[in-house]
C-alpha cells in the first residue's frame, strides 16, 4: 500500500502540529521535516537513474586510468595493452580452453555432399570445426581454386545466412554479399553462421517456451556463469583463424563483419595479433547506449575501461577498415505469444554518420603515434553512411591492408548449387543446443571452481576469519556487485510521523546518499524506551515490487505477516528500508545502465544500507552493535548480498530466497530457472565460478546466519535449499560456532513465519531479556 495513503490515517489521534513536533524531538533530534510527497519508491528508482545517466557520460573521461600504452613502437605497445586485452577476454567470457588442434571437417548426408556449389574459380563447402569442448563454428568454406592470397573469416549480421552472404539463398542483394566478393577476388573464406534473434529454440519444451531470442536465451546462463553468447562465438571465430594459421603455405588472415559480426571482428582482432586486418560494417560507434541495446549485448564493466575506439586502440598497429552503412534495425524480441513471454526489450538503430566519425577521431591518435594513420579506414557506404554493407571501396580497402592493391576481383554471378543446401533450421538447432549444453557443464563444474578460490581461506590455518576472507569480501564487491564510491553527501535526515499507536510511533525517513540517489525507509519506535537505554534494532526488507509500509502492515497482502509490527511490539527498533526493485522495467533498467560501468542494482542497495547503518548508529536509543537484518523474498537476496559485505549488520536472516542459487539462474532442466522468467535483471556476471549462498554466508561469519524456508514456497524446492544449506550448517560447525546457524522449515509458502526466527533474534540480540 501506499506510504501517502496510510499517513493522514496513522496521525488522527495526533492532531496538533505540537503532536508531530514533540515525536520528531524525542525520537529524531536533529532531523529536519520531510517534504516529499507522492511514491517515495517510484522517486528512488527515478533518482538512481539519473545518477546512473550522469555515470555513463562520465565513462570515456575515466577510461584513460586504465590503460598505459608504451607508442615508443609496435612491440612496445602490444605489451603495454596486454593486461587490457586479459580483462577484454574475462569480461566476454572467454573462460574455456579451445580444441587443439582444429581441423575442418566436411559436412554433408547420404543425400547431400559437403560440394554445395561451385563459382567462378572457386568452390563452396558445408563445414564445421571445433572451438570449444563441444561446440562448433559452423557454415560454409569458400575455397578458391588456386593459392590464395589472403584468408578471411566472414561473419554476417545474425540474421543472415552464410548462404545469403554469397548468393546461394535470397535475403541478401548482390553487392552486400560481401564474402562472394572476397572469394572473387582472390581470397580463401570461411563464412560462420551465428546464432539468430528467432525464438523458435529459446525455452525447453517440457518446461516452457520464451519469446526470447536464441542469443538472449544463451546469454542468461551463460553471463551468471562467467561467459558470453559474445564470448562462445569470438571463440568460434578464432577457432577459425587457428585452423589458418595452421595452413601449409601462409597467408595474411583478416576478420569481416557486419552487424553482429561486425561486433564479433571487432572483438576478435582486438584480442587476436595473428589477425592483420579487421573489416567492420554496420557496428562502430560510441557505445553510452549500450543500456538500450538487446541484452544479448551487456558486457559487465565493458564501458569503465573500453569504447568501440579503445577496442580500435588495441587492434593497433595492424589494419581496421570501418564501413559507416545502414546497420541492422531491430525493434525488439519477437512479440510475445501462445506463452511464450519474458523476453528482455533492447532495440538496435543505425548510428549517425556524425557519431560514427567522432569514435574514429577518438581511435586515430594511437594509430597516427604508432606511425600506422593510413591503417585506420573509415568508408561511408551510400548518401549520411545509410548504404548497403560491403561497399566496393570498403572491401577495396580491407583488400589494400591484405596486400591485395586497391581493386576488388571482377564481380562474378552466384555459385550454382548442385543439390539441397543444408537445412538451416537444422543447424541453428545444433548450434543452440551445443552452447546450451556447454553452459551446463559450466554449471556442473562451477562448484569446483568455487572451491578452487576459497582454497586459501578454507585452509586450516589460525586467524580472525573475516581478516582471512577479506579479499574474498573484495572479490564480491569490486568483481561480481560492483563497488559503488561511498556517499558523497551527508546524511542529512528528514522525517515525518506516520503512525502513533498506543505502544509504538513510526516516521517516514530519508537520507541522502549521492546527487539524485536518497535511501528511505520508516523506523518504528517503541514508546517505553528509558533514558539512556539503547536497544537492538531489526532491519526488515521487503521484496520484489514491495514498499517499506508492506512490512508493517496491516494491509491485505500477508506475505509479511506485518513483522515488522510484530517487532515493535515486542520492543525492538525497527527500521523497514525502501529498497529499488520496484515498476518493473523502470527498475530492471536501472540494472541495464549499471552493469557495462561494472555496478548493479546492488552497487547503490549496499551503499543505501551502509548509509542507514551509519545513521541508526546515531540514534541516542540504539545499540550500534546489534542491528540485525531480516528479509523476504528480493529482501532475502539483500540479506545474503549486504550483510556479507557490511560488517555493521550482526546478524542475518534469509526468507523465501535462500537457494542453489547458480542452479536457480543458469540451469535449463530446472523449472525454477530464472532462465525461463522475465526477471532479465537477475543474472550476475560470474557470479557461479565464485560465489553461491554458501559462500556469502561464509562471509557473513561468524556472526548469526539463519534460513527461513516453507515446503511450498515455490522459489525452489526443499532438497536444493537444503544441500545449498548443508555447507552452511558443515562451515560454522566446522569453525567451532554451530550455534550461530540454523534453518527452519516450515508447513507454508512464500511468507514470513516468524516462529523460529523470532527466537533467533531473541537468542542473538538478547532481547525481550529473560524473565
Amino acid at each position: 500500500m501506499n506510504r501517502s495513503l496510510l499517513a493522514p490515517l496513522a496521525l488522527a489521534l495526533c492532531a496538533p502540529a505540537r503532536c508531530e513536533d514533540d515525536a520528531m524531538a524525542r525520537w529524531l533530534p536533529g532531523a529536519g521535516p520531510l517534504d516529499l510527497d507522492g511514491d517515495l519508491g517510484a522517486r528512488m528508482v527515478e533518482g538512481i537513474g539519473r545518477y546512473l545517466d550522469g555515470l555513463n557520460a562520465e565513462a570515456p573521461a575515466g577510461r584513460a586510468a586504465f590503460w598505459r600504452r608504451d607508442t615508443s613502437g609496435a612491440a612496445a605497445y602490444d605489451l603495454s595493452v596486454e593486461p587490457n586485452r586479459v580483462r577484454l577476454r574475462h569480461a566476454i567470457g572467454l573462460a574455456d580452453p579451445r580444441v587443439e588442434p582444429v581441423d575442418l571437417e566436411l559436412v554433408g548426408t547420404s543425400e547431400r555432399d559437403a560440394l554445395l556449389a561451385t563459382g567462378e574459380a572457386y568452390d563452396v563447402l558445408a563445414v564445421r570445426w571445433p572451438s570449444i569442448e563441444g561446440v562448433h563454428g559452423e557454415g560454409l568454406w569458400l575455397r578458391p581454386q588456386g593459392g590464395p592470397r589472403s584468408r578471411v573469416v566472414a561473419i554476417p549480421d545474425a540474421d543472415r545466412t552464410p548462404e545469403m552472404l554469397i548468393g546461394l539463398a535470397p535475403g541478401v542483394p548482390p553487392e552486400a554479399q560481401f564474402a562472394r566478393r572476397l572469394v572473387e577476388s582472390g581470397c580463401e573464406v570461411l563464412v560462420l553462421s551465428l546464432l539468430d534473434r528467432a525464438d523458435a529454440e529459446s525455452g525447453n519444451p517440457l518446461i516452457r517456451m520464451t519469446n526470447q531470442p536464441h542469443r538472449e536465451f544463451i546469454y542468461r546462463m551463460a553471463f551468471e556463469l562467467g561467459r558470453h553468447t559474445i564470448g562462445y562465438e569470438v571463440q568460434k571465430v578464432l577457432a577459425a583463424v587457428d585452423w589458418f594459421a595452421r595452413r601449409p603455405t601462409a597467408a595474411p588472415i583478416a576478420v569481416a563483419g557486419y552487424g553482429e559480426g561486425g561486433l564479433l571482428a571487432l572483438y576478435s582482432a582486438a584480442l587476436d595479433r595473428r589477425i592483420d586486418a579487421a573489416f567492420v560494417s554496420g557496428y562502430f560507434g560510441p557505445r553510452e547506449g549500450l543500456w538500450q541495446e538487446p541484452i544479448y549485448r551487456n558486457v559487465f564493466g565493458l564501458l569503465r575501461e573500453f569504447g568501440d575506439a579503445d577496442l580500435a586502440s588495441l587492434i593497433a598497429p595492424r589494419a581496421l577498415v570501418v564501413e559507416a552503412c545502414l546497420g541492422p534495425e531491430v525493434e525488439g524480441p519477437p512479440t510475445p505469444r501462445d506463452g511464450r513471454s519474458g523476453a528482455a526489450p533492447g532495440r538496435l538503430t543505425t548510428p549517425a554518420l556524425a557519431d560514427v566519425t567522432a569514435e574514429i577521431d577518438r581511435a586515430r591518435p594511437w594509430f597516427d603515434a604508432l606511425g600506422t594513420g593510413r591503417r585506420l579506414r573509415l568508408v561511408v557506404s551510400g548518401e549520411g553512411g545509410l548504404g548497403l554493407p560491403g561497399s566496393e571501396p570498403a572491401l577495396a580497402a580491407l583488400l589494400g591492408a591484405l596486400g591485395h592493391g586497391d581493386t576488388l576481383g571482377p564481380q562474378g554471378t552466384p555459385p550454382g548449387p548442385r543439390g539441397a543446401l543444408p537445412d538451416v533450421a537444422e543447424r541453428r538447432k545444433r548450434q543452440f543446443h551445443e552452447l546450451v549444453d556447454a553452459t551446463q557443464r559450466a554449471l556442473r563444474s562451477a562448484e569446483r571452481d568455487r572451491a578452487a578460490l576459497w582454497a586459501a581461506a578454507n585452509a586450516t590455518g589460525d586467524g580472525d576469519w573475516q581478516q582471512r576472507t577479506a579479499e574474498l569480501r573484495d572479490t564480491l564487491w569490486d568483481d561480481v556487485i560492483g563497488r559503488l564510491p561511498p556517499a558523497s553527501l551527508p546524511a542529512n535526515p528528514r522525517a515525518r510521523q506516520v503512525y502513533d499507536e498506543p505502544t509504538w510511533a513510526g516516521f517516514d525517513v530519508v537520507l541522502d546518499v549521492w546527487p539524485d540517489v536518497f535511501a528511505s525507509g520508516i523506523l518504528l519506535v517503541p514508546k517505553d524506551l528509558k533514558p539512556g537505554e539503547r536497544r537492538a534494532v531489526v532491519v526488515c526488507q521487503h521484496g520484489l515490487e514491495g514498499h517499506a509500509a508492506d512490512v508493517v502492515g496491516p494491509v491485505a497482502e500477508q506475505a509479511y505477516r506485518d513483522f515488522a509490527r510484530q517487532l515493535v511490539e515486542l520492543g525492538y527498533v525497527v527500521f523497514a528500508p525502501q529498497n529499488p526493485y520496484l515498476g518493473e522495467d523502470a527498475f530492471r533498467v536501472l540494472q541495464r545502465k549499471a552493469n557495462p560501468l561494472g555496478y548493479s542494482l546492488f552497487s547503490v542497495i549496499v551503499r543505501q544500507h551502509e548509509r542507514i547503518l551509519e545513521w541508526l548508529g546515531t540514534l541516542p536509543y540504539v545499540d550500534a552493535g546489534r542491528i540485525a537484518f531480516y528479509g523476504l523474498s528480493y529482501g532475502g537476496k539483500t540479506a545474503m548480498r549486504v550483510p556479507a559485505l557490511l560488517p555493521g549488520y550482526c546478524l542475518s536472516i534469509c526468507s523465501g530466497d535462500f537457494n542453489e542459487w547458480i542452479v536457480k539462474n543458469a540451469s535449463y532442466d530446472q523449472s525454477m530457472s530464472y532462465v525461463y522468467t522475465g526477471e532479465y535483471e537477475m543474472f550476475e556476471f560470474d557470479l557461479g565460478r565464485t560465489f553461491n549462498y554458501a559462500e556469502m554466508a561464509a562471509l557473513i561469519a561468524p556472526r548469526p546466519f539463519m534460513v527461513e524456508r516453507g515446503h511450498d514456497d515455490g522459489v525452489s524446492v526443499d532438497e536444493w535449499v537444503a544441500y545449498e544449506y548443508a555447507k552452511v550448517r558443515r562451515f560454522y560447525t566446522k569453525r567451532g560456532f554451530a550455534d550461530r546457524t540454523e534453518i527452519e522449515f516450515f508447513d507454508g509458502g512464500h511468507w514470513i513465519n516468524g516462529v523460529g526466527t523470532f527466537e533467533f533474534l531473541r537468542r542473538h540480540l538478547g532481547w525481550p531479556a529473560a524473565d
